[in-house]
């Protein structure tokens, strides 16, 4: 196939068709204006075209203009295929499979799933090893291949990463290692890893035929002798789930793309309903539930699931700095309140405690006891003042009606979540609520 550019400019002369392929050559900039380009496209576009087996060619008329040619070479089958109105073979018996991306820079992490979706694999991604290791173990995928970076933050490099999961499958998975470290001694380790090394920065195509030829091969993988996991290390601690129930499907799956990179197995769900439908009494791990569902609603989905006897622990997700949602939630149940957007240290941080709480009642019994002691160390007004203002009472209206300053109530109010270790409102009414139902408990 032949694709042709046409202009209708000044032209060019028969003794400078060739020339203006030359680095550095331009037809009317005998001056060297950099104003008017650096005169390297055309030696570019040559050759590439020279690398891609692709003719390039042009004719021109002065006056007339010029017209620029790419011939491109067509697969015979495809083409008298596409005349019979019959799909392509090729297209029809390409290979897909499962396969799992360990890389820690998220630019390329996220380019390479959006290379491999295109071609119609299913793609988990880690961001180091002990991640995907944790993805393994928890079943969310049995890759067919593994896609790592060879060198990895912390105690594993990707052949490590690999080796440890063909322990944990029982099975020697086909692996691909990418580096742009070329020393004899990395390519001999990997080498005798039974890898396939690809060098950074990798082609696409290289990547892809790499791939088709793991995925086609058709002699069973070797079985490997068992294994007692002792390798997972962290991966295998916990196998708590995270379910995320949310109508944005964006926020969906960024929170699912955090969760996953870093090890954790994930279910969402659009809609209060639908998570109901498939919920199952047994399972452990946390919530994170979006207030303001479209029907049923987040506060009455928690209430659901205390009365159903529900043992995963919720975190409460709102759009907005709403104290009095975030004291409604955490009375009908909720460990914690996060405002959208949700930053990926305060949202880690919160399933921390929530998973903890899960897996360890003391843990929620040492949260109590440490609120109820920061509590006790609030003077009577600073306490007073807590109350109105988790009532939802601005400062104003609270100098106001105790007759004070509003100066003094926000100095109070600084000193108050300073004592109460809180970095927001929401923090603060977990914590109050916390030293509540310490008190609750002492009292009965």
């Amino acid at each position: 196939m032949r694709i042709e550019i046409w202009d209708t400019g000044i032209g060019i002369a028969e003794d400078e068709l060739h020339a203006i392929f030359d680095e550095f050559h331009q037809i009317d900039n005998a001056a060297r204006e950099r104003s008017k380009g650096l005169g390297l496209g055309l030696s570019i576009v040559q050759r590439l075209g020279a690398l891609l087996g692709h003719e390039i060619g042009v004719r021109s008329k002065l006056s007339k203009g010029s017209v620029f040619s790419i011939e491109v070479p067509l697969a015979a089958e495809a083409v008298a295929n596409a005349a019979a109105g019959k799909p392509d073979k090729q297209l029809e018996t390409a290979t897909t499979g499962k396969i799992i991306i360990v890389e820690d820079d998220p630019d390329l992490r996220e380019l390479l799933e959006q290379l491999l979706k295109a071609g119609g694999h299913r793609v988990r991604k880690a961001a180091n090893g002990v991640a995907a290791l944790a993805l393994v173990a928890k079943g969310a995928i049995r890759p067919d291949i593994v896609l790592a970076d060879f060198n990895l933050p912390g105690a594993i490099d990707g052949l490590d990463v690999i080796g440890q999961i063909r322990k944990v499958l029982n099975y020697s998975v086909p692996g691909i290692i990418l580096t742009g470290d070329i020393s004899k001694s990395t390519q001999a380790r990997i080498a005798t890893g039974d890898c396939v090394l690809l060098s950074k920065p990798v082609k696409a195509h290289e990547l892809t035929a790499a791939i088709e030829t793991l995925l086609g091969m058709s002699a069973p993988w070797t079985i490997l002798p068992p294994s007692d996991h002792a390798l997972l290390g962290q991966a295998a601690t916990s196998d708590a789930i995270i379910i995320v129930v949310d109508d944005d499907a964006d926020v969906r799956v960024s929170i699912r793309d955090v969760l996953e990179c870093d090890g954790h197995l994930v279910e969402d769900f659009p809609d209060a309903e639908s998570y109901l439908a498939a919920y199952r009494s047994e399972r452990e791990g946390c919530i994170l539930l979006d207030a303001g569902l479209p029907g049923m609603s987040g506060i009455e989905l928690l209430e659901r699931l205390q009365t159903m006897g529900s043992r995963m622990r919720t975190i409460m997700l709102t759009g907005s700095n709403d104290i009095a949602l975030a004291i409604s939630a955490m009375k009908a149940g909720a460990c914690d309140f996060i405002e959208k957007p949700v930053g990926k240290d305060a949202l880690m941080a919160s399933i921390g405690r929530a998973l903890a709480q899960s897996h360890d009642d003391s843990m929620t019994r040492t949260l109590e006891e440490t609120a109820a002691r920061h509590v006790e160390e609030l003077t009577p007004r600073q306490r007073e003042i807590m109350d109105l203002v988790l009532s939802g009472h601005p400062s104003k209206n609270i100098a106001a009606d105790l007759g004070i300053s509003q100066r003094t109530v926000e100095n109070h109010r600084a000193s108050i979540m300073h004592r109460m270790d809180a970095k927001s409102l929401p923090e603060l009414a977990r914590q109050a609520l916390a030293a509540e139902r310490k008190g609750a408990t002492a009292r009965g």
